[in-house]
């Protein structure tokens, strides 16, 4: 991701990043009006984010290898001046495309802005919860996406937990959110099924790019 930083900073957005976290999805190909813009993108991997012109773009995802029946076909509107994640999610028979907008928001210097993103098709409404009790996010939602929140950098360790109770489906340490950066959490794969649910923290394009 580093090589891409001063390449996009000399260029007017927006940009496009595809993050395939569909669980039962093999690795794939991915077509914007009919230009290929990811191959053999697997499960739990996200692409670079791309400079591409504003406008409306026919999204086609395939298995990679194939340019027939494609699992996803859709249409989507980039608006100028935005940083979005093109997110295939839900299980393959299910499979669609939501993109998530990186919104480009002031930052307090040498603090983290810190978000977390629901993408476990069969996982309860979760709260996100620091060792000593503290919620960061509550009450979150398959396909919701929550507003940042202002964090200290630091190493964390969090707990998934079904809204409502104490119960903890998924332990996660050694999260190092460094200052002056935007990070989302996302939560994918399924409850008490293969693969299993995890979390991936990429760094968001809204830290670098404008």
């Amino acid at each position: 991701m580093l090589n891409y930083q001063n390449y996009f900073k000399r260029e007017a957005g927006p940009f496009l990043r595809v993050f395939h976290a569909s669980p039962d999805a093999p690795a794939v190909d991915v077509y914007a009006n009919g230009t290929v813009i990811a191959t053999n993108l697997s499960y739990g991997r996200f692409t670079p984010y791309l400079p591409i012109p504003a406008g409306k773009y026919n999204i086609r995802v395939f298995p990679t290898g194939q340019t027939v029946n494609p699992v996803i076909n859709t249409d989507v509107n980039i608006p100028s001046n935005t940083i979005i994640t093109a997110a295939a999610i839900n299980k393959l028979s299910e499979i669609e495309l939501f993109p998530i907008l990186d919104p480009s928001i002031p930052i307090t210097p040498g603090m983290v802005n810190l978000r977390f993103g629901h993408l476990s098709p069969n996982a309860p409404a979760v709260d996100i919860v620091l060792p000593d009790g503290t919620k960061l996010f509550t009450n979150v939602k398959y396909k919701q996406i929550t507003d940042y929140l202002p964090v200290s950098p630091g190493t964390y360790t969090v707990f998934v937990s079904p809204t409502g109770t104490e119960q903890s489906v998924l332990y996660v340490p050694n999260i190092t959110l460094t200052g002056n950066r935007f990070y989302t959490i996302y939560a994918i794969g399924l409850v008490n099924e293969n693969p299993p649910l995890q979390v991936v923290i990429p760094l968001d394009g809204n830290s670098y790019l404008r």
